[in-house]
């Protein structure tokens, strides 16, 4: 197959693309050409790429992310000139308990993925509208699904089900996990990196506005955070993460608030934002911490509650895999904030765990100190080359059959 793969990650907000060629028999690791949208939907979204720094971009209110995703494709087809664009690769965040392998997306598959929207719903509408606009505009071009929830096919049933009444378990009510393509390439690139070492005991941290933990042995995913959706495990950007379900009993029974205003408390308004009242990210509340106002304490008990939950998680995933060889830090806050991971590495010390505080600051690939008994590593994720390697793969296979049902 000669030609690009044109990868997108759509999220409620944004939209990341990338090309990758996939002429060779390999796929590159870094794209030809790469870019964002962001702020859709926001007053001044910005879009920019490889040839082009951040600009404005005007776009409808009335559809804005449609009118982003215009935007990509004139900036995509511009870029490729004469070469042929073979096909495209969609993050979709949930493949439910039928698609566990890349998929070529049809009308059919389309509906089936739709119907997972209210488990993943701040991105699971947003790729699924992107494939169905570009099945409407261009049909023989391949739209290809791969699924953040496939990496965890792999986990025990002791760690899928759900502790309800076992007719749940059998209406697909069940622990999915994901965050599964950055895991699955933390699957790759670790033991290149660290040989027999990345095999043993593993536990991913992916850091970013969503954020989960994985707990991987033999490269396979064991244990993980999030579960039946995105919501569940660590305290995030606007997110709970695990939360008492009585509290939501309690905010529909006694404070009255209707299912939608839950669901944007849930999503929206909790997590880092909604204790400290600041920002969702990290970065910008330790600027903040050291305020002597209620301003101050709010982010000081956000941060603490944020590593505390990463912490405790760690605590239960090393009792799950029975002991750590590995920490790996990924994602955006993972990758390069210095002062979290420091702050998560010291309510560690307890495993042996000890920081070369130099190599932290830098954000250097080992960071652990020499004699520290478990490794910590930093490893940038690359999710848009998993998407991509899928694609051109499933170019170039056979039809398959339709993807089996979870047991």
């Amino acid at each position: 197959m000669s030609g690009m793969v044109l990868v997108l990650n759509a999220g409620s907000s944004s939209i990341k693309f990338a090309l990758f060629d996939a002429s060779g028999p390999t796929v590159p690791r870094e794209p030809a050409w790469k870019g964002q949208v962001r702020g859709i939907g926001a007053p001044q979204p910005t879009t920019a790429d490889t040839d082009t720094p951040e600009t404005a971009l005007a776009l409808d209110p009335a559809q804005p992310y449609h009118e982003a995703l215009a935007h990509i494709l004139r900036r995509v087809r511009a870029h490729l000139g004469a070469t042929p664009l073979r096909a495209v690769a969609h993050r979709v965040v949930h493949g439910g308990r039928q698609y566990f392998d890349p998929v070529r997306v049809d009308a059919a598959v389309l509906a089936d993925l739709q119907s997972y929207i209210p488990l993943a719903p701040l991105h699971q509408p947003f790729a699924l509208d992107a494939i169905q606009v570009l099945l409407a505009s261009d049909p023989r071009l391949p739209q290809v699904a791969c699924f953040d929830t496939a990496f965890h096919h792999t986990l025990p049933q002791v760690e899928q089900m759900l502790p309800l009444p076992y007719a749940a378990w059998e209406r697909g009510l069940r622990r999915y996990g994901f965050h599964g393509l950055s895991y699955e390439y933390l699957s790759v690139a670790l033991p290149e990196r660290y040989g027999e070492l990345a095999k043993g005991r593993v536990i991913a941290a992916h850091l970013g506005s969503g954020a989960s933990l994985c707990g991987l042995q033999g490269l396979r995913s064991l244990a993980t955070t999030m579960g039946f959706s995105a919501l569940d495990g660590l305290m995030m950007g606007t997110r709970t993460g695990s939360l008492d379900p009585g509290a939501v009993i309690y905010l529909m029974e006694i404070e009255k608030l209707s299912l939608e205003d839950v669901g944007r408390v849930l999503y929206h308004e909790s997590g880092l934002l909604g204790v400290s009242g600041v920002s969702s990210e990290p970065r910008r509340l330790f600027a903040e911490e050291d305020r002597d106002d209620l301003t101050g304490e709010r982010v000081r008990a956000a941060l603490a509650l944020y590593v505390r939950r990463i912490v405790r998680e760690i605590g239960a995933l090393v009792a799950v895999l029975g002991g750590l060889d590995l920490l790996v830090f990924t994602a955006g806050v993972g990758e390069h904030s210095a002062e979290m991971r420091r702050r998560i590495c010291r309510d560690l010390g307890f495993l042996g765990l000890a920081l070369d505080e130099a190599a932290n600051e830098t954000n250097a690939a080992l960071i652990s100190a020499p004699g520290s008994a478990v490794a910590v590593a930093v490893e940038p994720t690359n999710e848009e080359w998993i998407a991509a390697r899928h694609a051109a793969a499933l170019m170039l296979s056979p039809p398959a059959a339709p993807p089996g049902a979870a047991p």
